[in-house]
């Protein structure tokens, strides 16, 4: 078996076995969508950065409602996500000009859920050599910008009709 270490996320993970209420539930009552790094709101879904990036860009896409039974999802929010994930594919696309990205949902504890309770699909840009060996060896995640830019740098693109 092989094993990936990835300790940049200790920070996340400790604060997560801690965590109560939603951060998805939490971000959108905020009432302001920068400081929460919202980027875009949809009909039934909405856009956010994530505040524990693997790189540069990765965002979710998650429900305004509170629910983990994304089979439960009506046609017409599924097709929303899509929308937003093909939105989001594009505009990353131009802007990062990413070589890959890994689009996925971690549904239940068991799966990997960091959040339970409130399905989400990560969207995460990826390049040729992206994974090195500075988080193994210095516990250093190189990141090429910082969560402001990246929410400054793509907000115009979410908010263009």
């Amino acid at each position: 078996m092989r094993y990936i270490a990835t300790p940049w996320r200790e920070r996340y993970v400790q604060r997560a076995v801690k965590m109560t209420g939603c951060i998805f539930c939490e971000a959108l009552k905020l009432g302001d969508d920068r400081r929460a790094l919202i980027l875009h709101r949809g009909r039934t879904h909405f856009i956010i950065l994530n505040r524990f990036p693997y790189n540069s860009g990765h965002l979710m896409i998650a429900p305004c409602r509170h629910t983990a039974a994304f089979e439960r999802t009506g046609p017409a929010a599924a097709a929303e996500m899509t929308e937003l994930l093909q939105r989001t594919l594009r505009i990353l696309g131009a802007h990062y000009r990413p070589q890959g990205f890994n689009v996925g949902m971690n549904l239940g504890r068991s799966a990997g859920a960091g959040v339970v309770e409130h399905y989400h699909l990560h969207v995460v840009p990826r390049w040729t050599g992206d994974a090195n060996f500075m988080p193994l060896v210095a516990g250093t995640k190189m990141m090429t910008e910082d969560l402001q830019t990246t929410y400054e740098r793509l907000l115009p693109m979410f908010n263009k009709k």
